[in-house]
């Protein structure tokens, strides 16, 4: 998740009729083709992002004319920028103005990360201020003209639900997360976050959920824009999650305090793939349209690992092995080279997708290829639950 600040903008003139547009599905990420400064582009749609897009500066879209402080769930970093003078989604024309701006950022490895061409992230200004569905259950995006209203329609409050954002986290899409006691969570609706929901050890501690006292068992490490971060899965109990309950739900939890007093974090893809969503952000309403049936995904597995790209060795290096694991258990030391994952070259896989892969269904299998002090080894790990349970 990343914000900024941002201001109101005209509402798109070109939207007379309602106008589709496909973007690619991977399993946690939507890629958006767009043309930007004349240069054609693929783009994770990113909904945590308040501003306009994220482009590799290998893309060259004009000469940085400014700096931007952007922010994520773990701290600040600066970057340039570059004015958009012109952003097309197919046939449709974005309307831009002087604040409009790209953040140029080096290479991040988007397309390793997402398994396709990328060349970095559009955010919520691009859409918001057109009435926008996101259509999971058909890969579309459906922009309604100004007329299209969806506080007349009346919710079943079982398949579909009418919710309204807070007047809070003005670049973003926040919505109430209430416990079963009644406790809040300000969390924002963000497709860009590829985990289910993601949230603080302090937040669980404020809701009664996870005492900040409490050490989680087992630990991992996430990636976030501004470097690597701690982080556990913890299995949540009830839920009401932007209007919509739910029974039970795994979260990544970043094991430092909230970095952003509008907002304790987002909701992922893993819950809002599931649902067909409509963002009216000038009449501040979300309506979700449950179309899969599920309101939450198979719980993770894993092999107790953790792995970051080191520059000075060029490769994937063991930074964490979790006690107890099967990568504990299977002889992985921290230090170790992971050199491959089922075959597949951990070079070519990028961070996200190394997670995934070394994640998967309890009981399944895996197989990795390590180096450790220039000698190589081979070992295969059996995938077991490392979530932490508020049960204990």
């Amino acid at each position: 998740m990343l914000l900024l600040n941002s201001k109101s903008f005209e509402a798109p003139k070109n939207v007379q009729a309602t106008t589709e547009y496909a973007f690619k599905m991977t399993d946690h990420a939507l890629i958006v083709d767009a043309v930007v400064n004349g240069k054609k582009v693929s783009l994770m749609f990113d909904t945590g992002f308040g501003g306009w897009t994220v482009i590799s500066d290998a893309i060259n879209l004009g000469k940085a004319d400014g700096k931007i402080t952007l922010n994520d769930f773990v701290g600040s970093f600066q970057a340039d920028t570059v004015k958009i003078k012109s952003l097309k989604l197919g046939e449709l024309s974005i309307p831009v103005d002087e604040s409009s701006t790209s953040v140029m950022r080096s290479s991040e490895g988007y397309s390793e990360s997402y398994g396709t061409h990328c060349d970095g992230i559009m955010g919520l200004s691009v859409i918001q201020n057109t009435i926008t569905e996101i259509n999971f259950q058909r890969g579309k995006f459906i922009f309604y003209p100004k007329s299209f209203d969806i506080t007349k329609r009346v919710p079943d409050n079982k398949r579909t639900f009418l919710t309204s954002l807070l007047p809070t986290g003005l670049n973003a899409l926040t919505m109430r997360v209430k416990t079963e006691g009644g406790k809040s969570m300000i969390l924002a609706l963000d497709t860009g976050n590829s985990f289910y929901g993601t949230t603080h050890r302090d937040v669980l501690d404020r809701v009664g959920i996870w005492p900040i006292a409490q050490k989680p068992k087992f630990m991992t490490m996430a990636s976030v824009a501004s470097g690597p971060v701690e982080s556990w899965y913890i299995r949540m109990p009830k839920l009401s999650i932007f209007g919509v309950p739910v029974e039970t739900s795994v979260w990544d939890i970043i094991d430092l305090p909230a970095g952003s007093a509008d907002s304790d974090g987002t909701i992922g893809f893993g819950f809002l793939k599931n649902f067909n969503i409509i963002i009216d952000y000038e009449r501040r309403r979300v309506w979700l349209e449950n179309f899969t049936g599920k309101f939450h995904e198979e719980e993770p597995a894993g092999t107790g690992i953790s792995a970051f790209y080191d520059n000075g060795k060029k490769g994937y290096i063991v930074n964490r092995v979790q006690d107890g694991s099967p990568a504990d258990k299977g002889g992985v030391k921290r230090g170790d080279l992971l050199l491959s994952v089922d075959s597949d070259e951990a070079l070519n896989i990028g961070f996200e997708r190394m997670r995934d892969k070394l994640e998967g269904k309890a009981g399944s299998k895996v197989k990795l290829a390590m180096s450790r002090n220039g000698q190589l080894y081979r070992v295969e790990l059996e995938r077991v639950p490392l979530i932490n349970d508020p049960k204990g």
